[in-house]
């Protein structure tokens, strides 16, 4: 009788445990909620992340489609922004959105041009003047072929946002030709085509993580660094460096992109919020960058830093057309984009 009772009592727990792992299943779900009771539409509270810090124009922007998000769901679609890396390196961060773990990231173009050759074309040498240039460009069709491309690696490309055009600051120093830079150790940022421009005009090209640069400048492990002037004034490199010239000889997107685990999931009409607000955050987020070149600017010249804008670029030529030449043959995408630079 005893054994009987047993039996019952051991086959009446297991049934509760397949009916709780069950459950279990049914709501694990990373980015989503599960849809509210009497048929409700589905609300969602995504995960977002980005290397910069709040104060820097990706989070600002990150925040602007935060908010374009939950007015255009009516508040069914909320955003947590993790910045400065808190979800680790943008290798992990890659990782995570291709799992889902992560719904959406703001990544350097930088990082993702050693995953992707066509997004090199951005950091053609010189190719653009001005921000507002590079700016021109975010709608062309080899920009939209870059995105498009980003699918094979479980990412839905969305948008390109800009911090601005690259810079030389250099501890002691301006920057006239490639003989002052001849043997120098400049902290750029890990990239194929950045790494053989530096490499071309003579430079020591030092490809190290953004926490470790100020330390780096400080004691000499690096000579200067290749930075945009938001990060520049964010990151207060002025304190210890104070030679700007301001070269444009590269500009400095993010590729924002979405988990497309986590794309797939919402329904057509949410795919579209997704798409109107990051589109509208971009926009917004553009015309900023825009405005911070100039504050900046000011910003650095009153913190005492001595400015020098390059105005002949004859003596980089060679180096300008020898990396122009080697990712264009490489790539029919970067030979397009290149095409337009000049239309």
């Amino acid at each position: 009788m005893k054994q009987k009772t047993r039996f019952k009592f051991l086959s009446l727990l297991a049934v509760v445990s397949i009916f709780t792992l069950i459950l279990a299943a049914c709501g694990s779900n990373t980015s989503t909620n599960s849809a509210n009771e009497g048929g409700k539409e589905q609300t969602y509270t995504f995960k977002a992340t980005h290397v910069t810090q709040e104060t820097h124009v990706w989070h600002q922007t990150a925040l602007k489609f935060g908010e374009e998000l939950e007015k255009l769901s009516n508040g069914r679609m909320k955003l947590e922004i993790y910045p400065a890396s808190q979800l680790g390196p943008e290798k992990d961060m890659v990782q995570q959105l291709e799992t889902g773990a992560i719904d959406f990231g703001f990544l350097t173009n930088a990082y993702m041009s050693t995953r992707q050759e066509s997004l090199n074309s951005w950091f053609m040498p010189f190719t653009f003047k001005s921000l507002d240039e590079a700016v021109q460009l975010r709608g062309s069709e080899p920009v939209l072929q870059m995105l498009k491309e980003l699918e094979s690696q479980g990412l839905v490309g969305l948008d390109f946002a800009f911090a601005g055009n690259r810079h030389i600051l250099m501890k002691e120093g301006h920057i006239a030709s490639p003989e002052d830079l001849k043997g120098k150790k400049i902290r750029i940022i890990g990239s194929p085509a950045i790494q053989d421009f530096w490499t071309a005009i003579g430079a020591g090209p030092t490809a190290m993580p953004l926490p470790e640069v100020y330390t780096s400048l400080q004691t000499g492990v690096i000579d200067g660094i290749d930075i945009d002037l938001d990060a520049l004034v964010t990151e207060k490199y002025y304190e210890i460096a104070d030679h700007l010239t301001l070269t444009n000889h590269l500009t400095f997107p993010t590729v924002i992109v979405m988990s497309k685990a986590s794309f797939n999931k919402l329904s057509a009409e949410d795919q579209e919020i997704v798409k109107q607000a990051i589109k509208t955050a971009v926009d917004w987020g553009v015309q900023e960058a825009l405005k911070r070149e100039q504050e900046n600017l000011e910003t650095l010249k009153q913190a005492g830093v001595k400015v020098s804008e390059l105005s002949d670029i004859s003596a980089f030529e060679p180096a300008i057309k020898r990396v122009k030449d080697k990712y264009s043959q490489q790539s029919p995408i970067i030979q397009s984009f290149l095409e337009e630079t000049i239309k």
